[in-house]
């Protein structure tokens, strides 16, 4: 990748450079974890990267399930997309007031949803606001653009597909989790669930393939994380999370080393942990 041919991350200089071209959208996707007391939209209308859009991912959602933010109808992702003005042509950038969390959730989605031109904001706000670089409080003037939607089903697993994989190791799942909750040491975040992880799989704790400022790690250390994992990367990958958010970091770092045969378990462990009948384990992998 080079930075004038963005296929997955571009840095802040970039997006500096290229805030005004006609057919670029900025998302802003931040979403905080439940009992954060934080409210993303509420931060996004009181400062944001100039002309970015609120990307709502508990709104732009399955709302017929349990489970949450799951991956939208296609007829719902498309008629919010039109909403906000983003659609074909479109050279898409989202990022998030994390650094690099939420916003590769939404890379994911525009993925899943057969959309090519979309890349992560390496190291999202705190990067751009460290640089000094300017925000405001306006939102920007909405035109409706069409937008075409191949959905790629391969991207996406469902707890079938995963038990599958689980019991035959044809995949290697892979858990973005912190070391804590993957062994079964720490309660997980949201009421009801059990501790551990799927059987089998291994378990790389997102935090660990990005820098200290937030931004990704280069190839050759982002390769190094996932084999001292255990990770085999000749295999396809499932990759799995709490709740569909952090995995997306996974796959984002995949596609970098040029991992392309990838899916993400939407459900994850929100629904694992939570069906009696699924098996669980605990410790190290």
């Amino acid at each position: 990748m080079t930075q004038d041919d963005p296929k997955t991350l571009v840095s802040t200089e970039w997006l500096a450079a290229h805030l005004k071209d006609p057919d670029l959208r900025v998302l802003d996707a931040t979403t905080f974890l439940p009992g954060t007391g934080r409210d993303a939209r509420a931060e996004y209308e009181a400062a944001h990267i100039p002309g970015a859009r609120f990307f709502d991912i508990e709104d732009i959602s399955d709302g017929r399930s349990d489970l949450p933010h799951m991956v939208p109808p296609v007829e719902k992702f498309m008629s919010r997309l039109r909403a906000m003005g983003v659609g074909d042509g479109h050279q898409v950038v989202v990022y998030d007031s994390h650094g690099l969390f939420s916003a590769a959730r939404v890379w994911w989605l525009f993925r899943l949803m057969g959309q090519e031109d979309i890349v992560v904001l390496d190291g999202g706000l705190p990067k751009w606001l460290a640089e000094g670089r300017p925000v405001e409080d306006m939102e920007p003037m909405v035109r409706d653009r069409h937008m075409t939607v191949r959905r790629q089903n391969q991207l996406v697993k469902d707890v079938t597909q995963v038990s599958a994989a689980s019991k035959l190791g044809d995949y290697e799942i892979v858990d973005a989790r912190s070391a804590g909750r993957f062994r079964g040491d720490e309660p997980e975040p949201r009421e009801g669930l059990r501790s551990g992880h799927i059987p089998g799989s291994r378990n790389v704790p997102f935090t660990e393939l990005l820098t200290a400022d937030g931004t990704m790690k280069d190839v050759a250390a982002l390769r190094a994380v996932f084999e001292g994992a255990g990770v085999d990367l000749g295999k396809p990958v499932i990759t799995t999370c709490g709740s569909g958010v952090t995995a997306a970091v996974l796959s984002l770092a995949l596609e970098q080393i040029g991992h392309r045969n990838h899916a993400l378990y939407d459900g994850s462990w929100t629904e694992w942990g939570a069906f009696p009948t699924l098996p669980v384990a605990t410790g190290d992998a």
